[in-house]
């Protein structure tokens, strides 16, 4: 693809500089817990959610942004306007940099200690307190020799999932402050809650939006982008059994939680995600609670295909039904609900959304490479509401784990491909 300047925008960068901004931003992000709770139906359903919210939207102000929401869910979009130096310029199409302020409630996410490992040697990091990130493990430590690793003391998880999402764009956003001198396009910053929940975006006001596409910043190794991600389905199913009293319950008894542990055990082992990995969907049995008269068990279902996923639901009527069989007097409801779909098919009607992409990470010197999300972002439900959203590395590994690391320098290479689109885009025509 032609590329809109004759030479590598890298050299307008400073990375020494880069590297400085981003990590402090990423230390002070990450010491905030914002651990997103799935049982709390409020959005954002966390408090330290809201704690970096309105630390953002400071930092926004400070930044000269004046053109700013905060709404009532945790939604923060700032607005930046085109610097032109023509009409051209004016009328380019605008484009959204988005990332989710929450972590996952996988690990513990209270009291994070980051860890800085300069000039990395090639060796087993020991990030304290017992625990060791082996390059045995970690092989991709080999790519960063010299380069400087970030991990938690191994108590808790360190946030880079999104929090570098996060820090990154802050960090674009002042470079171009820093630089009024430089042409570029508009663009939105769009900072969500709840993406580890999966409902984060249930309440997202797309119609405040004016982008024709968006870039989510909350991917991990460097030069992978993403332009297809499972479809989601949540699946909770209600056990209900007939209690009498344990000593007298020969006959009688049908105990709801045995029912949900019989349903568990009937799920197809090969298709989980311990089992899986490529294309290859899966069933996670995820959460079970309840007691003799009632239990309910939540599981997640995935696929790329609308017709695979058809078929894993069904799976799970059949299952219900096998287990009633199994358990006469006792019932199972099944109620399975979408939580986002694959966006492949919305990024797909336009190529440039891509190409441009790889074209901004190529100019950072990093060859692109495209593959699949075996997971999903909150760019899935964007792309499904209408703003096509691929997704792109931030340089974290081992994601909503104790052994969570993250490289600067990949870091500073996604803040380049993130200044590098928006100043692309400023010479494309509206769709």
């Amino acid at each position: 693809m032609k590329t809109l300047y004759n030479t590598p925008m890298t050299h307008t960068y400073d990375r020494k500089w880069l590297s400085q901004d981003v990590l402090d931003r990423f230390l002070r992000y990450v010491q905030i817990n914002t651990t997103s709770d799935q049982h709390i139906a409020e959005i954002p359903s966390t408090k330290g959610q809201w704690d970096l919210l309105r630390l953002l939207y400071k930092e926004l102000q400070e930044l000269g942004v004046d053109d700013l929401s905060l709404d009532e869910h945790g939604y923060l979009i700032a607005r930046v306007k085109a610097a032109k130096t023509d009409s051209a310029r004016a009328e380019a199409p605008c484009i959204g940099l988005m990332a989710h302020v929450d972590t996952s409630g996988d690990m513990s996410g209270e009291g994070v200690k980051p860890q800085i490992h300069a000039d990395y040697k090639g060796s087993d990091i020991e990030t304290g307190n017992g625990y060791t990130l082996t390059v045995a493990e970690n092989p991709a430590l080999a790519n960063y020799v010299g380069d400087t690793i970030i991990t938690s003391d191994g108590t808790t998880l360190l946030g880079a999932d999104d929090k570098a999402g996060v820090a990154l764009i802050m960090t674009a956003l002042k470079w171009f402050k820093e630089h009024p001198e430089i042409e570029h396009g508009p663009f939105e910053i769009i900072f969500t809650p709840d993406e580890e929940t999966g409902k984060g975006m249930n309440l997202f006001p797309v119609e405040s939006l004016t982008s024709c596409c968006c870039y989510t910043f909350d991917g991990g190794e460097r030069g992978i982008i993403e332009s297809e991600c499972f479809n989601a389905y949540i699946a909770k199913i209600t056990f209900t059994g007939n209690v009498v009293h344990l000593g007298s319950a020969r006959g009688k008894l049908v105990n709801a939680l045995t029912m949900a542990g019989n349903y568990v055990t009937m799920l197809p082992r090969n298709e989980s995600p311990e089992a899986t990995d490529g294309r290859y969907g899966y069933y996670a049995p995820f959460e079970v609670k309840g007691g003799l008269d009632k239990g309910e068990l939540t599981v997640y279902l995935r696929d790329f295909e609308v017709e695979g996923m058809q078929r894993r639901v069904e799976l799970l009527h059949t299952l219900a039904k096998t287990v009633e069989d199994l358990f006469p007097g006792g019932s199972v409801e099944v109620h399975a609900k979408k939580m986002y779909t694959n966006m492949r098919e919305h990024i797909a009607i336009n190529p440039k959304i891509m190409d441009l992409l790889e074209d901004a990470i190529r100019q950072t010197g990093v060859e692109p490479e495209r593959t699949i999300i075996r997971g999903g972002t909150d760019g899935a439900r964007l792309s499904e509401m209408g703003i096509p959203t691929p997704n792109v590395f931030t340089g974290g590994y081992n994601f909503h784990s104790r052994f969570e690391w993250a490289s600067l320098s990949t870091m500073v290479e996604s803040v380049e491909t993130a200044i590098n689109l928006v100043r692309l885009w400023a010479d494309q025509q509206v769709p």
